[in-house]
């Protein structure tokens, strides 16, 4: 054991749990999966355990330029192996975040980083047998989840299908055979789009439609479904079960789209006796900027921010990623988020500024 390797040990119950606020991700490993994904991971800068349900994500703050982009990626790796974290990731033609990654990312470095968050994860919907579905990259919350299963419910029931264009697409797929040699009921489906003879390809060939999802998974009426990749192949996925008489309240998948901002009277109605109050602009107060602005009715805290030159961060705008996390010293506001803040945050009085909308004036630390 090297002298840095006894320096980084330590027993379980010396260390505390990893927080957003106090310590940055430390790469300690980048490994290439194919061309254009990769696996980082990362530990604490300082002695901590991560403490996150599987299938959850982070949000990255990556020194890109002159200002740093947030970008939010779904954790591969299991809470049962709480030490370390690693996310997987596909850099697309028009990536900027995730290219940065791959051509400067290296082990040393620290990132600040916001989360774990999200509610994709099967102990917020648990069922009594799973089938996940996924297409590329989006087969990372899976491997999370399946990943926990092997180590602490290895009798777990999953169907487990992976779609991808072609065969050296599929990610992790050696891994899962092992894996299923460990689950008793963990069972495989790999489906590609197309292949050359180079790949020595048997399997499945295509799309997954209401033909080929019986043959990979003959009792999937019976099973909760989680589905996670490209929106247009969850969109075909979620239309296919509908079309097949599924029950969608067993259907989840893993999404970053924006939040549906209620109108203006929805506003009021929730309001109450402070419903006047949305008639009339409010007033924002940026503490730490020293800016005192007026809202334009409806407006959320974020967008009255980039109005007025005030800097939150933001990545996915849905409320979903807690990117835009601010605290909110005074006042009250309307917020309609999908997880992306915790309880105790909420009664520690932080909002996050993409979903929340003054109902009269309010201060704000930006």
């Amino acid at each position: 054991m090297t002298m840095e390797m006894a320096r980084s040990f330590h027993h379980f119950d010396e260390l505390q749990p990893w927080k957003d606020r106090q310590f940055l991700l430390e790469c300690i490993s980048a490994v290439a999966e194919t061309a254009d994904v990769m696996t980082f991971t990362f530990r604490s800068d300082r002695p901590a355990w991560f403490r996150y349900l599987p299938g959850q994500f982070v949000t990255l703050e990556l020194p890109v330029g002159e200002e740093p982009v947030m970008r939010t990626y779904t954790l591969s790796s299991s809470p049962s192996r709480p030490l370390s974290v690693a996310l997987t990731a596909k850099a697309q033609s028009n990536s900027i975040g995730t290219r940065w990654m791959f051509d400067n990312l290296k082990p040393g470095m620290t990132l600040k980083a916001l989360g774990p968050l999200g509610d994709f994860s099967f102990v917020r919907h648990p069922g009594e047998k799973y089938l996940f579905v996924s297409a590329g990259s989006g087969i990372t919350p899976m491997m999370s989840m399946t990943r926990w299963m092997a180590d602490c419910a290895p009798a777990t029931d999953v169907t487990f299908i992976s779609c991808a264009r072609q065969p050296e697409d599929l990610l992790f797929k050696a891994e899962l055979e092992i894996l299923a040699r460990q689950m008793p009921r963990l069972n495989l489906g790999f489906l590609v789009e197309g292949h050359e003879a180079r790949h020595g390809w048997h399997g499945l060939r295509g799309r997954i439609d209401a033909t080929k999802l019986p043959l990979l998974a003959p009792d999937f009426l019976e099973r909760t479904v989680f589905c996670c990749g490209p929106e247009p192949f969850m969109r075909g996925v979620r239309e296919m079960l509908e079309g097949v008489g599924f029950d969608m309240a067993r259907y989840h998948q893993e999404s970053f789209q924006p939040a549906a901002a209620p109108a203006a009277e929805e506003l009021a109605i929730r309001a109450g006796p402070a419903a006047g109050a949305l008639a009339e602009a409010a007033r924002v107060t940026f503490t730490m900027s020293g800016k005192d602005v007026s809202t334009v009715p409806g407006q959320t805290i974020l967008q009255t921010a980039r109005a007025n030159g005030v800097r939150i961060g933001a990545a996915c705008e849905g409320g979903i990623c807690g990117t835009c996390r601010v605290l909110k010293i005074a006042g009250e506001v309307e917020m309609s988020h999908n997880g992306g803040i915790l309880d105790d945050e909420v009664d520690e009085g932080y909002i996050l500024a993409c979903c929340s909308r003054p109902i009269g004036d309010v201060q704000i630390e930006a």
